[in-house]
């Protein structure tokens, strides 16, 4: 039996125990560290974390306020909000926006550059507001999106209130637009109460009674699970409406207007005579204000912008035109007011006359005959207006127009007006630095040469003629509510100035204002009515001369390019005997304002007075051929 040795192997027990201490005093390190670490996040920064912690399972949503209704003066509401689905995003929760984008413009059938260009501006937004990229989204749309919610992270569905219009453009002008808050505007240091993202009035009364309109913003308080899933709402601060604003307009004279004009450009006013309150404020053509509040686009804001015919422009303020015979009424109180040409006064009208060198031309070619001053208004005889004018000169002309109103801002509150011009011998001298002449007095006469005003001063003008002199703020806002029915802000009548023209010199005006519809041979005939008295004066204001008067005798109003056709204008009142409304009337390049600018006059007297009857009366005298202007 042979016997095995086994070698034993020394162990080096100092090495050992070396090693073992390295080992240990690591050990000890790594936990040591470990318990720093841990008393760091448990002990000095758990109130940092837990907000973190907080911030993935917490979601804070703002709640939009409506804004506040707004009413016509018989409590019809014209400018609502309704509920609208919006599409946004948490920018903290996206990681890849552009897959993102891409997968939600295949949802929406929207094109990718549009939410890109909504991503970018979003970015100037707090991190916690939702990025809106699609507003106003249909429901179809909002089904795709959220069946397909988990390949969409952070992506959000809110319902928000969008501004409604029940009556489509109906006074878009005067209503105006929201758009959202630019970065000039936040920094201009008067909206501290605004951020980023939010809507606000841009034009008209959406600007005017923004402070009274603007609701105050709610907030949902929200648990979520790690996807961004909604759990549950915490905690819900319900958001302030707007107040309640109640206009002076009338939406049947509104929209009776608005019908008349049609497809024309131009602008109708109506005021109320003994207030200055505005019954009907039109300009024409008008815009979508439903584009804005949803977010317009650029290219239907450029369609805006290059429409040659201007619909963003209220030409009832702004836009300023000849008031060719209508400013007659002006020369005729001018003249009475001297005491230098009273009605009975007559001019032989053979249809010119000599002013110097030049010969001016009555737009009836074989003059009106013997003419004094009722017969002049009834058939607009301009040789009768060229021959007193001269008897009184420019400047007295001119002290008359301002003294009604003319060549000076309305004050209307809600909107920017435009001044017009009245000119006079001073300002000749001021604006080209020369002497003002006999030939330039008998144009600026009958409404032509430098003559400029706009729609709401004609109709401020022509109130002050109907209450004999006193010249009314015109002014929209009848009252402000909050929804308890507290009065916050009441608008009063005032009376900005009183002309110094006696009485018995509106009463030869307006016997002449009254023959011009009631009467045969008046150039208003077409706004006459059965029942109701109605005084006017039509006018015709050229844009362009021809090369001589013949030439323009000869061509016809439907050969002339649009552009270069005169105005129709008609400025009206009513009841003759005790009036109530003044109506003014620009139908741009409508040729004659008896055929296009009184229907409409006419139109707005009807819905007034609630006629029906649409027919002329039986002992009705047609205009002879060629009589109108």
């Amino acid at each position: 039996m042979r016997t095995m040795k086994v070698r034993t192997r020394w162990v080096d027990l100092p090495r050992l125990k070396n090693r073992f201490v390295l080992f240990s005093l690591a050990a000890v390190v790594v936990f040591a560290i470990l318990l720093l670490r841990l008393w760091y996040l448990q002990i000095i920064s758990v109130d940092q974390y837990r907000q973190l912690s907080e911030k993935n399972r917490i979601r804070y949503l703002p709640v939009a306020a409506e804004r506040g209704p707004v009413y016509d003066h018989d409590g019809t509401l014209l400018v609502d909000n309704r509920p609208g689905f919006t599409i946004a995003a948490l920018r903290q929760e996206v990681e890849d926006s552009d897959r993102l984008l891409s997968s939600l413009a295949g949802y929406l059938d929207v094109d990718k550059e549009q939410l890109e260009e909504r991503w970018m501006a979003g970015k100037r937004l707090p991190r916690y507001r939702p990025v809106p990229l699609a507003v106003d989204v249909g429901w179809d749309n909002v089904e795709r999106v959220q069946e397909n919610a988990v390949d969409l992270p952070g992506v959000l569905t809110l319902v928000t209130p969008i501004r409604a219009y029940p009556y489509g453009e109906m006074a878009s002008h005067l209503f105006g637009y929201l758009g959202e808050i630019t970065e000039e505007e936040l920094a201009s240091g008067d909206y501290n109460n605004y951020r980023g993202g939010d809507f606000i009035g841009q034009n008209g009364l959406e600007r005017f009674l923004e402070d009274y309109l603007r609701g105050l913003e709610g907030e949902r308080l929200l648990e979520v699970d790690v996807k961004g899933k909604e759990l549950r709402t915490l905690k819900t601060l319900e958001p302030t409406p707007g107040k309640k604003v109640f206009l002076t307009l009338r939406k049947e004279l509104q929209l009776a207007a608005e019908e008349a004009i049609g497809d024309q450009a131009g602008a109708a006013v109506a005021l109320d005579v003994r207030s200055g309150a505005v019954l009907a404020l039109v300009s024409k053509p008008s815009f979508d204000p439903a584009l804005f509040a949803r977010g317009i686009y650029p290219e239907e804001w450029l369609e805006l912008l290059q429409n040659s015919r201007h619909p963003l422009q209220n030409k009832a303020l702004r836009g300023q035109y000849p008031p060719g015979s209508t400013f007659k009424l002006v020369t005729a109180l001018a003249v009475l007011e001297s005491g230098l040409v009273g009605p009975d006064y007559t001019v032989d009208c053979s249809g010119r006359i000599e002013v110097g060198p030049r010969e001016f031309r009555c737009w009836k070619k074989k003059g009106h005959g013997e003419t004094n001053l009722k017969k002049a208004i009834r058939e607009s005889c301009d040789v009768f207006f060229y021959d007193v004018s001269l008897k009184i000169g420019i400047d007295k002309i001119a002290e008359t127009a301002r003294q009604l109103g003319l060549g000076s801002v309305s004050d209307f509150r809600p909107a920017r007006e435009r001044s017009g011009l009245i000119p006079d011998s001073a300002w000749k001298k001021r604006r080209f630095n020369d002497r003002w002449y006999n030939g330039e007095t008998v144009i600026a006469a009958i409404g032509q040469g430098y003559d400029l005003v706009t729609p709401m001063q004609l109709a401020v003008m022509t109130a002050a003629i109907a209450n004999n002199g006193k010249v009314l703020r015109p002014y929209v806002v009848e009252r402000v509510e909050d929804f308890d029915g507290n009065v916050l802000s009441l608008t009063e009548p005032e009376v900005l100035k009183v002309a110094e023209i006696e009485q018995k010199d509106f009463d030869a005006l307006k016997a002449g204002l009254v023959a011009v519809v009631n009467e045969p041979h008046g150039t208003g005939w077409l706004s006459r009515m059965p029942d109701v008295t109605v005084a006017g004066k039509t006018g015709t204001a050229q844009v362009i001369r021809m090369k001589s008067d013949e030439e323009e005798e000869k061509i016809k109003d439907e050969d002339i390019e649009y552009r270069f056709r005169d105005h129709g204008l008609f400025v009206s009142y009513a009841p003759a005997e005790a009036p109530e409304i003044a109506i003014a009337v620009v139908i741009e390049h409508g040729s004659h304002g008896s055929t296009a600018a009184a229907p409409v006059s006419k139109a707005i007297l009807q819905a007034y007075f609630a006629e029906d009857d649409d027919t002329a009366p039986e002992d009705e005298v047609p205009v002879p051929e060629g009589e109108i202007e």
